[in-house]
């Protein structure tokens, strides 16, 4: 664990960091420093070596409330702002720079475990992860149109293409608490048992760490989030200039000899 981190974990285990944000007497209520520590901790994971996958999770018996009430109140009385300070705009770069869309742009998947309650700003978190693993039973809600607030973060462009217009606008207007089944039929989450929910991403993100290779993750997760702002042409000849310099790394050698002789892979990176 990181000195000096007061609102979320940090572990690794079995080639995953887990971070875990960590006021579960607020249900993890959002704040400019778990903000800034789940950065932080990010930045920390992509450094590591050693790390090759995320899980993001809430401690105790939630994932995030959403903002925390004591700001909005004061937001509400004029004492404070809840503006984001300006970010660049122009550039395809800029997309990968907001506020959240940053998250995009860490080179290793994030799995968001979402493992009870989620509402606003947390939910919008768990939208810039890679992959939404729910709890059977946990509820979600986008929160907004209930507090007078709008379509936050960039989430008007984001959300539509993670589950189309209508599913999103559904989730933005009612702002309405959906269990994870429903979140699931519109695509927006895939939905684990309850007990053991911990344990099976655990799983998961470590068949992601320990059988799939972290350069090629790296890449592909590059790609996928780049392609939404080119065409199809571009992304295709981005495709087969990587597919060349893939023949000849080290983890494309290994990816092949693991196969054919039947073994776990043990990919470098490189």
């Amino acid at each position: 664990m990181a000195e000096g981190w007061q609102e979320i974990l940090y572990q690794v285990q079995d080639r995953v960091a887990t971070i875990t944000l960590n006021r579960p007497e607020k249900l993890n209520a959002w704040t400019a420093v778990m903000a800034r520590e789940l950065r932080e901790a990010l930045t920390a994971a992509q450094a590591d070596e050693e790390v090759r996958a995320v899980i993001i999770t809430g401690a105790g018996r939630g994932f995030c409330s959403g903002a925390d009430m004591s700001r909005l109140a004061a937001a509400a009385a004029g004492q404070s702002t809840l503006g984001a300070p300006p970010a660049p705009t122009e550039g395809i770069e800029a997309n990968f720079a907001q506020r959240l869309s940053y998250m995009l742009a860490i080179k290793k998947p994030i799995l968001a475990a979402i493992n009870g309650p989620v509402a606003g700003v947390g939910l919008v978190v768990t939208f810039y992860c890679d992959m939404r693993l729910m709890a059977a039973g946990a509820k979600l809600t986008t929160a907004f149109a209930r507090r007078g607030l709008i379509a936050e973060h960039g989430i008007a462009w984001l959300l539509p293409r993670l589950i189309g217009p209508m599913n999103a606008l559904d989730l933005l207007y009612t702002a309405r608490s959906v269990e994870a089944a429903e979140a699931e039929k519109m695509g927006l989450v895939r939905v684990l048992p309850a007990e053991g929910f911990r344990e099976a991403v655990q799983a998961r993100a470590a068949d992601i760490a320990n059988l799939s290779s972290p350069r090629s993750t790296r890449i592909i997760k590059q790609q996928v989030y780049e392609a939404m702002f080119q065409s199809l042409a571009q992304a295709t000849a981005i495709a087969h200039r990587e597919q060349e310099i893939c023949r000849e790394t080290e983890d494309f050698r290994e990816g092949v000899a693991h196969f054919l002789e039947k073994r776990k892979p043990n990919f470098t990176g490189r």
